[in-house]
């Protein structure tokens, strides 16, 4: 259980998913993915949360600050109020102006998510450069970061759940299936047949599209995967990427760090601003 009065909430909300951590310094104390429900309230969000931090042996009352990276923005101002509400904070949230520690070479820097940014970060502090995050969620991203630890782009490819659920609205005779590693590849029915289609699939255009990248990086590119079905390709790929669950959040947790010392600051003229109206 959390001891100190130093823990920070990251919160990952992605299009399909949402994913929470607590960190105690460096340390992930806790982990949980959740369903993007964007008809949730603030009121369910807040009593959510902190009944899965109950059942991990987690105090409300030692979380000092909230860091988000969110990809649906009507779900902001409900994280707001949440962590007002039932946190006593002001999240913080990954976006325009915020210090990355990273250079983005993209077009438009506004249009970079900004999961894509905290794992990109994540990853460079981790593997160095120049590396490749593939990010299974619900589209496969593909985050280049060069060796001086640049944001260089990427590529976005249809998830294998958008492609399992295009065959099943788009074929008449096509059922849902389950997504998983099939036991052969000519499959003998239309399940075993769908299943081998979308899991092939995916990794062959995630082995596809690593090669070209690779080839303009060159070979001591690393590649790093994470996303909800990255087990599950990742190790059918020749490229045989480690698996980092929580790079998302490791990534929102140090670019809360690099951030904290100016929070501070700003949160300090806050309280003496509000100080003086109550004198006045």
């Amino acid at each position: 259980m959390a001891g100190t009065n130093t823990n920070l909430l990251v919160i990952d909300v992605g299009n399909t998913n949402t994913v929470l951590g607590v960190f105690e310094g460096k340390n992930l104390l806790a982990q949980w993915r959740l369903t993007t429900n964007r008809a949730q309230t603030a009121d369910e969000y807040g009593i959510l949360i902190r009944n899965l931090f109950s059942l991990d042996g987690i105090l409300a009352d030692h979380i000092s600050a909230i860091m988000v990276a969110s990809v649906v923005p009507p779900l902001n101002a409900l994280l707001e109020e949440m962590a007002q509400k039932y946190f006593h904070l002001q999240a913080f949230f990954l976006e325009p102006g915020v210090r990355t520690g990273m250079a983005i070479h993209y077009d438009n820097p506004l249009e970079v998510g900004a999961d894509r940014i905290a794992n990109s970060v994540a990853a460079f502090e981790k593997y160095g450069g120049p590396c490749v995050v593939v990010d299974f969620g619900t589209g496969i991203n593909f985050d280049v970061v060069s060796e001086k630890g640049e944001y260089l782009g990427g590529a976005i490819a249809p998830g294998i759940g958008i492609a399992a659920e295009a065959l099943f609205q788009r074929a008449a005779r096509l059922p849902r299936v389950e997504i998983r590693e099939p036991q052969r590849v000519i499959g003998t029915n239309t399940v075993a047949s769908m299943q081998s289609g979308l899991f092939y699939g995916a990794v062959g255009a995630m082995d596809g599209i690593l090669d070209r990248i690779v080839a303009v990086l060159g070979k001591s590119t690393k590649v790093i995967a994470t996303g909800g079905q990255a087990p599950l390709v990742a190790a059918a790929s020749k490229y045989k990427p480690p698996v980092e669950p929580s790079l998302t959040l490791d990534g929102l947790r140090i670019i809360y760090e690099r951030n904290k010392d100016e929070r501070r600051q700003k949160s300090g003229v806050r309280s003496q601003e509000s100080e003086v109206r109550s004198q006045k």
